[in-house]
């Protein structure tokens, strides 16, 4: 009677651990949902928001930010980061978050120039992102005025494809920004599995 008492008592103990557990998880993936729901307004900017490899992000399409090989935004990007300044800091729990600006290329190797190589490139391109959604706006300069101690930048050069590099459409792909949600602590686990993809 004993044993049995004992193994009841460590089952019930194991039960409510679950259920703790389980309360966790759900907690987490309500504000797993919230982001991505906040997040989504940026698609009706023509922008992609997805979870891919355990990570939140906001890809920024290359050819409308730069013209090739350059760090220098073009008119119509310097527009696009201004409206994804103003998603994000128009709402509280957003303009909270850290981010960090990553820049790729495509596989294509740079013939020398100033940035010598796409490591180069993309670290530079990153900058002036990060820069340009960092800085206060002005009459002659845009800025997205959001917190710069929530912003670094990342360049990842071809080592991060989202496509093949053998062909023209694959390598444009690959060449773009990308705004990735840092997590918090509490959403240290496989993002994807919440999202259900």
């Amino acid at each position: 009677m004993d044993n049995l008492a004992a193994d009841l008592a460590q089952h019930r103990k194991a039960l409510e651990e679950y259920k703790r557990r389980a309360e966790q998880l759900d907690q987490i993936r309500k504000r797993f949902e919230l982001l991505r729901s906040k997040l989504q307004k940026l698609t009706q900017l023509g922008l992609k928001v997805e979870v891919r490899d355990n990570r939140m992000l906001i890809q920024l399409p290359g050819d409308v930010l730069f013209d090739s090989g350059r760090d220098s935004l073009k008119k119509d990007g310097e527009e696009i980061l201004g409206q994804v300044a103003n998603v994000i800091r128009s709402d509280a729990e957003l303009s909270k978050r850290e981010f960090q600006v990553a820049g790729h290329t495509d596989s294509k190797p740079l013939a020398g120039g100033q940035f010598r190589d796409n490591w180069g490139l993309s670290a530079m391109r990153a900058r002036s992102v990060t820069v340009l959604l960092t800085s206060a706006a002005s009459e002659k300069v845009p800025g997205g005025g959001l917190p710069s101690k929530n912003w670094s930048a990342a360049g990842y050069a071809d080592t991060d494809p989202v496509a093949s590099n053998d062909t023209d459409e694959g390598r444009k792909k690959n060449r773009r920004v990308e705004l990735v949600v840092q997590p918090n602590v509490e959403e240290m686990l496989n993002l994807k599995s919440l999202a259900g993809k």
